[in-house]
């Protein structure tokens, strides 16, 4: 397939500028390969995992790639900055660990995480590997971006479209967007790669974004739509996707009160979700025990109506499911058609 050239895939050899999102209790080693084998750039969430559980997803990725030991291992690894306040004073530290398995790059989301952008600096120059670890920092207002610039190589900025958690004061995609490129210099040339994430479903969306001057997009909800996601393994919540209209997911706490590991979260952060009777119960007025004890019968029961899947709005999109290779193909084909169309709109007078 024709390539598409950016910032982006140059500084990481890539074919095309489409990454997929870290996605907790979704990605799989199998979705991550795929992007990647097909010319993208696949990213897995480390959550809550232990450095055991990551190290395996590695290994995993590593032997799917067929990669030797040692290598440099073309793919992200994401954390939320919050939850690494709770492990790196563990008995559990997982950041240096998992640098030491040489992912390409780190992915830093969700609360202040500077202090890790500096670690990874500093690993970096205590191994003298001769490379510095590619950071990408999620970011979902303009302060936050322009507070990380200066030390990260890629920004993702996430709008108020974007599935799971992110800002809950975030703008739409195309206003931060604008947003940040307006305040960040346009002859800087260390500036970071702008990368959009938020309700992209389409390759006219991704053609639009790249127009507009980002150097990639980051994609969550869409790879949730294929055989290799964890989401589609599980008839309750494929049904779920499947179902969802335009107006099917929801911006809430709602989902994070009986999902007990989503609890925690910093403030001005909520997650946005497949509306289900979840939401029901708390537009109600249920008291969180009473929602616990609804939710967990459900669960126990295996009742569809209550269940949490963490999705964008471009879930209404979405009709069927189908392998991610293909979907990171057609995505890329109709960004590469949706280019070359653009140029017509363009007469010399």
């Amino acid at each position: 397939m024709p390539s598409i050239k950016t910032r982006l895939t140059e500084r990481l050899g890539l074919q095309t500028p489409i990454i997929s999102a870290p996605m907790a209790f979704a990605t799989t080693p199998e979705m991550v390969v795929a992007v990647t084998k097909a010319g993208g750039f696949g990213t897995f969430s480390a959550a809550f995992d232990s450095t055991e559980v990551i190290n395996q997803n590695i290994q995993r990725i590593r032997e799917l790639l067929e990669i030797a030991q040692g290598e440099t291992v073309p793919i992200a690894i994401g954390f939320g900055g919050w939850i690494l306040d709770m492990t790196e004073v563990s008995d559990d530290p997982r950041l240096e660990a998992t640098l030491d398995e040489r992912p390409a790059a780190i992915w830093l989301s969700f609360g202040e995480f500077g202090k890790y952008i500096r670690q990874i600096r500093e690993h970096d120059e205590r191994t003298a590997r001769g490379w510095e670890t590619f950071i990408f920092a999620q970011v979902g207002c303009l302060e936050d971006a322009l507070r990380y610039a200066p030390e990260v190589d890629c920004l993702v900025l996430q709008g108020i479209e974007a599935g799971g958690h992110g800002r809950a004061d975030a703008p739409p995609l195309l206003t931060l967007l604008q947003a940040v490129m307006n305040s960040l210099p346009e002859d800087n040339p260390n500036k970071p790669l702008l990368v959009a994430a938020g309700g992209i479903t389409t390759g006219a969306q991704i053609a639009g974004l790249l127009t507009m001057g980002a150097a990639g997009v980051a994609i969550g909800t869409r790879f949730l739509f294929t055989p290799e996601s964890r989401y589609a393994q599980v008839a309750n919540s494929r049904e779920a996707l499947l179902a969802a209209g335009l107006n099917g997911t929801v911006r809430t706490l709602a989902y994070n009160d009986v999902a007990r590991v989503a609890r925690g979260w910093p403030p001005h952060y909520d997650g946005r979700a497949i509306r289900n009777a979840v939401m029901d119960d708390f537009e109600a007025g249920l008291s969180v025990e009473e929602r616990l004890a609804r939710f967990d019968a459900g669960q126990a029961a295996g009742e569809a109506a209550r269940i949490v899947v963490w999705a964008g709005i471009g879930a209404g999109l979405v009709e069927d499911i189908r392998p991610t290779e293909q979907v990171l193909k057609e995505l890329h084909e109709g960004a590469v058609e949706h280019l070359h169309a653009s140029v017509n709109f363009v007469v010399n007078a």
